[in-house]
C-alpha cells in the first residue's frame, strides 16, 4: 500500500492508457488488453515528430484512419494542442466519430471508393490534396509507413518481458502492422526464437488474398503497408467475421475481458495455439474494450439482422492450406515460415 500511496498521478490520459493490462486467460494464454491500442503509436509518433521540429505550434495535423488511431490522435492532439483533421469513410461508427469531434478533431467522410485500392486509395487522395493546400502547415503522421509506428511498441515488448520473459508467442491482429511487427522485433533481441502469429481476415491483400468486401473491420487492408515486414511472421490465420463475433463474446462470457472483434479473432487463434503447444507462453494483443460494440458484436438481433451467427459456433481448429491466396472462411492457417511476401506468393508450395 506504501508503494501505491507515494505513486505519482498519471499526467494526462495518454499517460494512464497508453499501455494494456496482462491478464491470465488459461494455464499458458494471457490477453494484453488495450483500453485502444492505436494511442500507444499516436502518442509515441507525435512526441517524436516534436523532438525533431517536423512538428510545431500552429501546423495542422492531417491523417486517414477509420478506428481507433484516429482516437488516439485525436486525445493527443488535445493533449499538446494541435489542430486535428481525419479523412475516413462511411465505415466509421457514429459513436466513434462523435467522440472524434467532441475532441475537437475535423473529420471528413470521403464516401466514393478508388477502383484500385478501396478507400484507402481514396482517403489517401484526399488527405493528398489537402496537404497540397495547406502546403508546409501540416504534419502527416504517416501511421503506415513511419518507422515511429513500431517503434511505439518496444514499450509493450517490454512490459510482456518484464512480466512474462520475451521467449512467448504473439498473437495480434494485422492492418498497419506496427504493433505485431514492432513488438515482436524487441522482443526477439532478447529472445530470437519468440514467435509472431498475424490474424488477419479474408479479402485483404496484406497477405495474399485478393482485394474485395471486407465484414471484419479494425484489420486488413486494400494496400500492403510498407510497416508489414513480412519476414516476421511464423503464421499466418484468417478469420471471418462471424467467426470473430462469436469469439468475441466467448472471450468475454468465459473471461469477463470486454473487447472488440479484432481480440476476438486474435482470442480464439491464441486460445488454440496454447492448447496445442502447452509448452508455449502464448500472448493475445487485445486492440480495444468492447463499448463501440455493445449494439453490433454483442447484440443477438444485430448479428442475427445481418447474417453474423455462426451456428457452429466457436471453431476449436484451422483448416491448413498450401497458399494463402486459396484460404477460404471461416478459419484457414498458413505456415509463412518468416519469408518475403514475394516468396510465399511466387511459389506454390
Amino acid at each position: 500500500m506504501d508503494a501505491v500511496r507515494k505513486r505519482l498521478p498519471f499526467s494526462g490520459y495518454s499517460d494512464a492508457y497508453a499501455l494494456p493490462t496482462i491478464i491470465r486467460c488459461e494455464t499458458n494464454l494471457y490477453v494484453a488488453q488495450f483500453a485502444f491500442m492505436k494511442l500507444l503509436p499516436a502518442k509515441y509518433i507525435i512526441e517524436q515528430a516534436l523532438a525533431k521540429g517536423t512538428l510545431t505550434n500552429g501546423m495542422k495535423v492531417l491523417e486517414t484512419s477509420s478506428g481507433t488511431f484516429a482516437l488516439g490522435l485525436a486525445v493527443v492532439c488535445r493533449e499538446r494542442g494541435f489542430q486535428l483533421e481525419i479523412f475516413t469513410d462511411p465505415v466509421m461508427d457514429k459513436g466513434l466519430n462523435n467522440r472524434l469531434n467532441s475532441l475537437g478533431a475535423k473529420v471528413s467522410i470521403i464516401a466514393e471508393k478508388a477502383k484500385q485500392g478501396g478507400y484507402q486509395r481514396s482517403r489517401l487522395d484526399a488527405l493528398d490534396a489537402r496537404m497540397r493546400q495547406l502546403g508546409q502547415s501540416c504534419f502527416w503522421p504517416r501511421q503506415y509507413e513511419t518507422p515511429d509506428n513500431p517503434a511505439a511498441y518496444k514499450l509493450f515488448a517490454d512490459q510482456i518481458s518484464g512480466m512474462l520473459d520475451a521467449d512467448v508467442t504473439l498473437v495480434g491482429s494485422v492492418g498497419s502492422g506496427g504493433s505485431t511487427c514492432g513488438t515482436i522485433e524487441r522482443l526477439r533481441q532478447q529472445a530470437p526464437r519468440a514467435r509472431l502469429i498475424g490474424v488477419d481476415t479474408f479479402n485483404s491483400v496484406i497477405f495474399g488474398q485478393e482485394d474485395g468486401e471486407r465484414q471484419l473491420r479494425g484489420l486488413g487492408n486494400s494496400l500492403v503497408p510498407k510497416n508489414v515486414k513480412h519476414e516476421l511472421y511464423d503464421e499466418v490465420h484468417l478469420i471471418s467475421a462471424p467467426l470473430a463475433f462469436a469469439a468475441t463474446r466467448t472471450l468475454h462470457e468465459r473471461h469477463a475481458v470486454f473487447a472488440g472483434p479484432t481480440s476476438g479473432a486474435s482470442y480464439i487463434v491464441g486460445r488454440w495455439r496454447a492448447r496445442h503447444f502447452p509448452e508455449e507462453t502464448v500472448v493475445v494483443i487485445c486492440p480495444d474494450e468492447g463499448h463501440r460494440y455493445v449494439e453490433a458484436a454483442y447484440d443477438h438481433e444485430w448479428l442475427k439482422q445481418n447474417g453474423y451467427l455462426s451456428e457452429s459456433g466457436l471453431m476449436d481448429a484451422p483448416a491448413t492450406e498450401n497458399h494463402p491466396s486459396v484460404a477460404l472462411p471461416p478459419w484457414n492457417r498458413y505456415l509463412w515460415k518468416r519469408k518475403s511476401r514475394e516468396a510465399v506468393l511466387n511459389v506454390l508450395e
